[in-house]
């Protein structure tokens, strides 16, 4: 596999999820009309699906190396704010018996705003695109279940690996989660995510790793792997 296979709905959310994949002319129109417009109507219609399918998938891959020394087979895989799920995707092409579990918002916010507050109410998805997304790149059924974060009783089981790329403590306080993660970790069990404070989170974790630094962007944030709340 070198590409996801995608419509044109799933490559628009892509988009709007992932602004890497945006051109500099979309950039430009964005910068030109505002994000809502952009992300409503003009996005959607100036969409290159070869392209942002290979795009998408090089990403995506790129963040699975990110991770790969923390997966193994037969994992129970918990992922929060996954976005379409390439990463999953690519987990289960190459881990063919890893089980899903994502939590997700189901709605298109008008803007996203980087950074969070207690108040923070927004998201980027459809959860039947995720659905379908899934399907459509050979996640069976049977190794997946999608939560709506805003309607359905989070699971409650023991996962190996928890994975929140720029979403928890990037979008998200990591102080929404913290509870729950607790409940559903051992001291085995990795948790790996974003944040522009990881020193903070050695107060929280007895193993903190700094597995990638991402100093090119306005919020240099750095990808952690944590193991064992403190008690």
């Amino acid at each position: 596999m070198e590409a996801f296979k995608l419509d044109r709905n799933l490559a628009h959310l892509a988009v709007l999820q992932r602004t890497e994949l945006t051109t500099l002319f979309q950039k430009k129109i964005r910068k030109l009309f505002g994000r809502y417009l952009f992300s409503k109507f003009f996005s959607k219609y100036m969409l290159d699906l070869d392209k942002i399918s290979k795009n998408y998938y090089k990403i995506m891959y790129d963040e699975y190396l990110t991770i790969k020394k923390f997966i193994k087979p037969n994992q129970k895989i918990l992922s929060i704010g996954a976005g379409i799920g390439g990463l999953e995707v690519i987990i289960n092409d190459i881990f063919e018996n890893e089980n899903f579990t994502f939590i997700e918002r189901d709605f298109v916010s008008k803007k996203i705003r980087y950074g969070w507050d207690n108040e923070n109410t927004e998201a980027y998805n459809k959860l039947n695109l995720l659905e379908y997304f899934l399907l459509s790149n050979y996640v069976k059924s049977n190794r997946f279940k999608i939560i709506n974060f805003d309607k359905e009783n989070l699971p409650k089981e023991n996962f190996n690996l928890i994975t929140s790329l720029y979403s928890l403590d990037f979008h998200y306080d990591f102080e929404v989660y913290k509870k729950y993660l607790s409940s559903v970790s051992n001291n085995e069990t990795v948790i790996i995510f974003d944040t522009i404070r990881a020193n903070y989170f050695k107060d929280i974790f007895e193993d903190v790793i700094i597995i990638k630094e991402d100093d090119d962007t306005l919020h240099k944030s750095k990808r952690i792997a944590c193991k064992k709340f403190k008690k």
